[in-house]
């Protein structure tokens, strides 16, 4: 990844960089090798499992109606995926009999990982996302369990308070900031 400020330094780069793989033998992808305009939000690109973007400050469009952009970065929908699918993995049906606490405790290894790598950036949202697909399958777990002995309205207490008392981890709330990122007083 090389970022620039101009089309010249664009091409330059490009040139700069074929010129040393082509001394080591290689040379670019043509396929995953693109120039992306960063500027005013317009696209993005993913990157490691994230998803990187300008975004226009909202406080600042407010406070003095003036155009800021800052890069942000959350999971790519590629790293969405594939958290889904390791938690869809490892909550089948066919552990509705397993004790809950350890299919949570399976779970959260997966959970503490993925957010361990994404909490530094603006993943918020999407880790509520992923906060709701954990509980879905829990939950889903508990209904196959009671099949169609459950009392009426004993589903509704298996909601995310009742999960997290048996240890299931929240990813909400986890986003932290590198330490120039905000201000404490």
């Amino acid at each position: 990844m090389v970022v620039c400020d101009t089309k010249a330094a664009v091409e330059e780069a490009q040139r700069r960089v074929s010129c040393v793989l082509t001394r080591l033998g290689l040379e670019l992808h043509s396929e995953k090798t693109r120039t992306v305009d960063l500027s005013r939000g317009r696209e993005g690109f993913d990157f490691l499992g994230c998803h990187l973007r300008k975004r226009m400050s909202g406080p600042i469009w407010e406070r003095a109606r003036k155009r800021v952009y800052y890069l942000h970065r959350w999971p790519s929908a590629r790293a969405m995926r594939r958290v889904r699918t390791r938690v869809r993995d490892l909550t089948p049906r066919r552990r509705c009999h397993d004790d809950l606490r350890t299919v949570i405790a399976d779970v959260n290894r997966v959970l503490r990982g993925w957010g361990q790598y994404f909490r530094t950036g603006n993943a918020a949202t999407k880790f509520i996302h992923v906060d709701a697909y954990v509980e879905e399958r829990l939950r889903g777990l508990l209904l196959k369990r009671a099949g169609s002995r459950l009392p009426v309205g004993r589903a509704a207490a298996w909601r995310r308070p009742f999960f997290e008392a048996l240890g299931l981890i929240r990813l909400r709330g986890t986003i932290q900031y590198p330490g120039g990122a905000h201000a404490t007083t």
